[in-house]
């Protein structure tokens, strides 16, 4: 199984229960062809970069799964005969970097948190391998 993520972007003019129903029909759609979701964000509606279909808003949704790539043609597929879909995007993690990242994403969208920026990751990493060289710095005094 190979690690991926899709994000598609619903109409704004469709009812909360209609959006809801639409993005369960896609759970469905994975969990049907062997897929098995890791986590869900919902990003909510938002206001698009550009006009696409004469709609200035969308309801994003993110979901995290693992599958076999002939199920992404599938997801395409039905992505693309849904005109309720403004647009959508499949990616797929294949170096082992790129799956820690996939991980730490499943990761804070489970936990609701808010994705970083690079900026933010790097400074982050840059403090945890500040702290982790503390560490190491006062077990080889202490002994």
């Amino acid at each position: 199984m190979r690690f991926y993520e899709t994000m598609f972007v619903v109409k704004p003019t469709l009812t909360q229960e209609e959006i809801t129903t639409k993005i369960d029909f896609y759970k469905t759609a994975i969990l049907n062809n062997g897929g098995e979701i890791s986590a869900t964000l919902d990003m909510g509606m938002r206001n698009l970069a550009y006009e696409i279909k004469k709609n200035k808003r969308g309801y994003y949704f993110v979901i995290y799964f693992k599958a076999e790539p002939k199920l992404v043609l599938e997801l395409e597929r039905l992505y693309r005969i849904n005109e309720d879909i403004l647009r959508f995007i499949v990616i797929k993690y294949d170096s082992k970097k790129e799956q820690k990242a996939w991980e730490i994403l499943v990761d804070r969208a489970i936990h609701n948190k808010k994705p970083m920026g690079l900026k933010e990751s790097k400074d982050k990493e840059a403090k945890e391998e500040k702290i982790e060289d503390n560490k190491e710095q006062s077990h080889t005094t202490e002994v």
